[in-house]
């Protein structure tokens, strides 16, 4: 099947609101291109500490939606410029050009794991659950993951540091918490490394079903891993629910950005003599985290690179 694309060139000003009527004529799964900076909150949902430069925001905003073939575009073409025109009577909506074009069908939900591979850390395999295991592998420990729309594959050099630290530090028995959990595979590694129970925190709800739905293909039971979602930085409910004082390690693959003020929060939630292990760290960022991690009480153990990106292993004493 092929798709008939339209791309709507607006502003910036106005981007949110034509989304918006899109869905209410029943169009789905919009796409949107500017060079609006991100947000705060956006920096917190990415696991990615540097971003192309796309330049400074030029008020435009392209808005592509898909029509199916045989759907009737003419008609939603004509509701869709009436949509356009309506709300240009209230903000400006810019040249209001739409361009069609067409492309070819897609599998929207499978096409990306053709760039997920199988992949060792050390000793570790993790592979995607649509590949096989090799016979020179199967000594191995195995870890199948399937990120889905969660993010946290575990290939990028960040994560790589932060399994190494907890299959450094965990212990038989040990409580782990994972802050940014999403496929949940660094508590699922703590696990498979001896300890008892991993609690993650996410702030995208995909993060309750991917770690679930991994769990199960590797043999862990729902009642060894909880997932909240919801910002332990500054939400007092979620870190009542998390719990103070009770891990022996917390494990944050976050933001540089992130970590500055989650480091004071999360000495909380360590037990004494507890162990956090931070990643997601640029280079050019390290003495910021260090700062915070110092400035926090923590006694900084290790600092370790890879490529570009920096990890921080701490311990609570007081």
């Amino acid at each position: 099947m092929k798709w008939n694309k339209f791309r709507i060139k607006t502003t910036t000003e106005a981007e949110d609101i034509v989304c918006s009527s899109l869905m209410e004529l029943g169009i789905q799964g919009v796409e949107v291109e500017d060079k609006v900076p991100l947000t705060k909150q956006d920096k917190e949902q990415m696991f990615v500490d540097i971003l192309p430069d796309f330049g400074a925001d030029d008020g435009v905003a392209y808005i592509s939606f898909y029509l199916e073939e045989d759907e009737d575009k003419e008609a939603i073409l004509i509701s869709v410029k009436e949509e356009l025109d309506e709300i240009g009577s209230f903000v400006n909506v810019g040249e209001k050009l739409i361009e069609e074009s067409q492309t070819e069908d897609v599998d929207w939900v499978n096409n990306w794991k053709q760039f997920f591979h199988q992949f060792t850390i050390d000793d570790v395999l993790i592979i995607p659950s649509w590949e096989d295991v090799k016979p020179e592998d199967e000594d191995k420990m195995i870890i199948h993951i399937d990120p889905g729309t969660a993010f946290g594959t575990g290939s990028h050099e960040t994560t790589q540091l932060c399994i190494r630290q907890i299959k450094k530090y965990v212990s038989d028995g040990d409580v782990v918490l994972d802050v940014g959990c999403g496929s949940g595979i660094l508590g699922m590694i703590a696990l498979k490394f001896g300890a008892a129970y991993s609690v993650g925190t996410d702030l995208d709800p995909c993060a309750i079903d991917a770690t679930h739905e991994n769990m199960e293909v590797n043999g862990l039971g729902r009642d060894r891993y909880e997932v909240m979602i919801g910002n332990i930085i500054d939400d007092k409910e979620v870190q009542d629910k998390v719990g103070y004082e009770k891990y022996d390690i917390v494990a944050a693959n976050i933001l540089a950005e992130v970590l500055v003020p989650l480091t004071p929060v999360i000495v909380n939630q360590l037990k004494k003599g507890g162990i956090y292990i931070t990643s997601g760290i640029i280079e050019e960022k390290e003495s910021v985290v260090l700062k915070a991690v110092k400035e926090a009480g923590l006694e900084v153990l290790e600092v370790n690179h890879q490529g570009e990106w920096v990890s921080v292993t701490a311990r609570k004493n007081g």
